[in-house]
């Protein structure tokens, strides 16, 4: 058994390592996919999974009734340079040790031995539950837009109930399942097809849309880049701060890259670059989208909002290219979501796998299986698609307690972020950076996003209504502060919880993985302890 290190963890690879299978094995372990993504794959997974334009379409009543155009064009603006903060930070870990487990190892192996245990739980749940709400969340807007172009076809005649609702939503959650349970390779080259479609989706309503428009719905540029307007009661500053949670909910889930690392060819250089480049398109492809929205969308915002279709920017779409037009966007629209849904799922379950290898999860033993056919956790796939179904029930508890999910899905995010980014430099630790690193630079930038990430969380909690009652609570702490509470119970629950047998990530590679010394080796062993920290050690 390997020992730990008894005042401070490592992480750090060998320098000039380009050989992902050797820097896995240091990392303690085995290669267990096949490396089917290039690094424009591995991009593609990143950037579907903003699904950048079916994003802001879901979010757009964030914005819109917080703000008006000027929260969406500069909110937009504010938001991506933060964001872009907690990618880079982010970037610089995953290229130090790029793992499935990603952000658990990194909190494990900086953290002082008398606290790792515990937040390397803690980061796993938060993120483990980040993942399976994402593939809820998008779902449940894509069941919306379906719901949203039935409106369109029918002139509003049809109204869509909850059922049927929840019956196209487990239905798109069922096929994504089959979708992602195919071979490595397949869905690699998917995401050629998913960066092609998102990049014409966007390109489309930046220079279509406003030829398009009628003039009766083209703004000036003192509404479109000026105009603020508060629907919801809030104060005008605290309004546009909500109206933040668009871009935020939009450029998220940075982190889904960084659990493909073990199917990544060179994922050491390819995942740091994938999460930036993916925020940096998603930047600038979203202003362009908010500024086009912004100069169509008319003046009429209550109108916009109240639409018996449903959907802010399918009623924006239908007033600029009337029922056809939009009908015929909004089904590419659907397209995207399904993809990104697809993503989420696929992120989601690598994340899973890579938690239940380490021993966390329950039902370890089940989940953490490859598929011998196809080469993929399937195992874990139906089990995020299980979870997800039964977090769609929370749309019979009223749409508060449904919309609760868009917000645990960043909340739970950034829990999982502020953790390692934080604990990086709070703890005395060895941390050598990879291929990609900040220098200097690294720690005002990871205190900028751990701040703007504390601050955004506490926002979140908030309802979007000052007007609060039963029905227009946020139940975000509820939901998220159940889940957080029961994992905590897990962990410190007598004789079974976590605290007597969860010793961090541990190695699956046999026979050895070599330490600081070069003698010593870890054998694998059913409850092996691995120091991992010790195992990216250079040999």
């Amino acid at each position: 058994m390997a020992t730990r290190t008894p005042a401070a963890s490592k992480l750090h690879l060998p320098p000039n390592a380009d050989d992902s299978e050797e820097i896995l094995a240091k990392l303690g372990y085995k290669q267990e996919f096949h490396r089917a993504f290039t690094p424009l794959e591995v991009f593609g997974v990143a950037f579907s999974y903003i699904g950048l334009l079916p994003s802001i379409a879901s979010v757009l009543f964030y914005a819109v009734p917080n703000g008006g155009p000027l929260a969406m064009v500069w909110g937009w603006a504010i938001a991506s340079g933060f964001i872009m903060c907690i990618g880079l930070a982010m970037a610089e870990l995953a290229s130090a040790a790029p793992t499935s487990g990603g952000l658990y190892y990194w909190t494990y192996s900086l953290a002082s031995p008398w606290c790792r245990n515990f937040l390397a739980w803690i980061v796993g749940y938060s993120n483990t539950i980040q993942s399976i709400t994402a593939v809820a969340s998008v779902d449940w807007a894509c069941a919306i837009q379906i719901s949203a172009a039935v409106g369109i076809a029918s002139d509003q005649a049809y109204a869509t109930t909850n059922e049927q609702l929840y019956g196209i939503y487990a239905a798109l959650v069922l096929s994504h399942a089959i979708l992602v349970s195919f071979g490595t390779k397949f869905l690699a080259r998917l995401q050629r097809l998913y960066i092609l479609l998102n990049v014409c989706l966007c390109f489309m309503v930046i220079i279509v849309l406003p030829i398009a428009t009628p003039s009766k719905y083209r703004n000036s540029a003192s509404f479109a880049l000026g105009s603020f307007t508060s629907l919801d009661g809030w104060p005008s500053v605290f309004a546009f701060i909500l109206s933040l949670m668009a871009p935020l909910y939009t450029i998220g889930g940075y982190d889904s890259s960084v659990h493909m690392s073990e199917e990544a060819s060179n994922a050491a250089t390819a995942i740091p670059w994938a999460i930036i480049s993916s925020i940096a398109m998603s930047a600038i492809l979203g202003w362009g989208i908010n500024v086009s929205l912004a100069f169509c969308m008319g003046t009429d915002l209550n109108a916009i909002l109240t639409s018996p279709i449903g959907q802010p920017m399918a009623q924006i779409l239908y007033n600029s290219l009337g029922k056809s037009g939009a009908l015929a966007l909004w089904c590419f629209v659907i397209l995207a979501q399904y993809m990104m849904g697809s993503s989420c799922l696929l992120v989601g379950s690598r994340q899973t796998f890579a938690f239940a290898r380490d021993g966390a999860l329950p039902f370890s033993q089940y989940l953490y299986q490859i598929n011998g056919y196809t080469r993929t956790p399937v195992n874990t796939v139906w089990f995020d698609a299980t979870l997800a179904l039964a977090i769609g029930l929370l749309a019979f508890a009223g749409t508060q307690a449904i919309d609760a999910v868009f917000t645990i899905a960043v909340t739970a995010s950034y829990v999982s972020y502020i953790t390692p980014i934080a604990t990086r430099f709070v703890f005395k630790n060895d941390f050598k950076p990879g291929p990609f690193h900040l220098g200097r630079l690294s720690f005002p930038i990871a205190t900028i996003a751990v701040s703007w990430m504390i601050f955004m969380i506490i926002i979140f909690f908030f309802p979007s209504t000052a007007q609060i009652n039963a029905q227009a609570m946020n139940y975000t702490v509820v939901v998220l502060g159940g889940y957080m509470s029961l994992s905590v119970f897990w962990y410190y629950c007598p004789v079974y919880g976590g605290v007597h047998w969860f010793n961090g990530p541990k190695s699956n590679f046999a026979p050895a993985i070599k330490g600081g010394d070069e003698d010593s080796v870890c054998e694998r062993k059913e409850n092996c302890d691995t120091d991992l920290s010790e195992s990216a050690v250079d040999s």
